[in-house]
């Protein structure tokens, strides 16, 4: 008889233990001659030396499967254990599978540029309206990477700037005060990672969500690098944080420049090095249009609403102008 300790770090233990360790009933079920015991991301298992290591190696490819769907149900549970291929869900395109298994995919041809683009460059810059997608593929492709192990850390961020409200008036400390700025992407690392494993990345600095300001000074390597709401940057900012990018690292810039919430008299940095990198190679560019949202359809209808108001705006202005002159 002989102990063995197997470890499953590398996996979200709810996914795979199961509700109320279903899973891991299953599993012992399944090795009778084997006595075992699961604490955290650790199965200590007693028996003959073949049958523990027939249980280790049938629980590492139940821990891979796990890792990739982000679900362990009892079919996929006893195929591999029987030493069968499990029936693999087959979804066009995906980027990952979120939680319980969710696929995430392009759901229209911008957002398949985009996830052509971030493969074919390192920076890449996606814009467009309210609702389209951009940010919650760009965190998918980089949580895509973390877990394909072709870069050890994420870091989201976001400038943090008032849109009608003011900073200074919310409750709480520093942190207290940013993180209704940072909400958007908590909500969308929340569908792609499992809990407490997204809050082990978290406290680990696996991945780091933190406001524009906190990146002055950091050479970011290993690393994919989503920038939100770039139209909200200043000119100054939005170079300091280009020049982040480090080795074996990507950079994503998200924005719509019809949602500038800077003073009128300060420039968006956006804008401007949309300009200044036109015809830097290396870069890629995606521009996703109101056809492209994939938000609530009456989202779309409002978008269109206001652009409508807005050049009859102008146009009466334009008029009233003209008139007094």
């Amino acid at each position: 008889m002989i102990e063995r300790l197997v470890i499953i770090d590398n996996v979200d233990p709810v996914s795979f233990y199961g509700v109320n360790n279903c899973n891991m009933q299953l599993i012992r079920n399944l090795f009778p001659k084997l006595r075992m015991a699961a604490r955290g991301s650790v199965i200590k298992v007693i028996g003959d030396d073949s049958e523990t290591a027939e249980f280790e190696k049938r629980i590492k490819e139940l821990e891979e499967y796990c890792i990739k769907y982000n679900q362990l149900t009892e079919e996929v549970i006893l195929d591999i254990v029987k030493g069968k291929s499990p029936d693999i869900p087959k979804h066009d395109d995906v980027i990952i599978y979120g939680v319980n298994g969710k696929p995430i995919s392009a759901r229209n041809a911008n957002q398949a540029l985009l996830i052509k683009a971030f493969n074919d460059n390192d920076l890449t810059f996606a814009l467009g309206p309210a609702g389209t997608g951009k940010t919650y593929v760009a965190i998918a492709l980089a949580v895509r990477a973390l877990k394909n192990r072709e870069v050890r850390k994420i870091i989201l961020s976001r400038p943090a700037v008032e849109a009608g409200e003011k900073l200074g008036f919310l409750p709480g400390d520093m942190k207290d005060k940013i993180d209704p700025y940072l909400q958007p992407l908590y909500d969308a690392l929340e569908d792609m990672i499992p809990a407490v494993k997204l809050k082990e990345y978290m406290e680990s600095n696996v991945i780091q969500i933190a406001p524009l300001a906190f990146m002055r000074g950091r050479t970011l390597n290993d690393a994919i690098i989503v920038l939100d709401e770039a139209q909200n940057t200043t000119v100054h900012q939005i170079k300091m944080f280009l020049t982040r990018l480090g080795m074996n690292a990507k950079m994503i810039i998200t924005g719509d420049a019809t949602q500038i919430d800077l003073p009128r008299s300060v420039g968006s940095g956006l804008i401007q090095a949309l300009k200044v990198l036109r015809d830097v190679p290396g870069i890629g560019k995606i521009e996703f249009g109101k056809k492209d949202i994939v938000r609530h359809s009456l989202v779309q209808r409002i978008v269109e609403a206001y652009e409508h108001y807005d050049k009859t705006h102008k146009e009466n202005q334009l008029e009233n102008n003209s008139d007094k002159s």
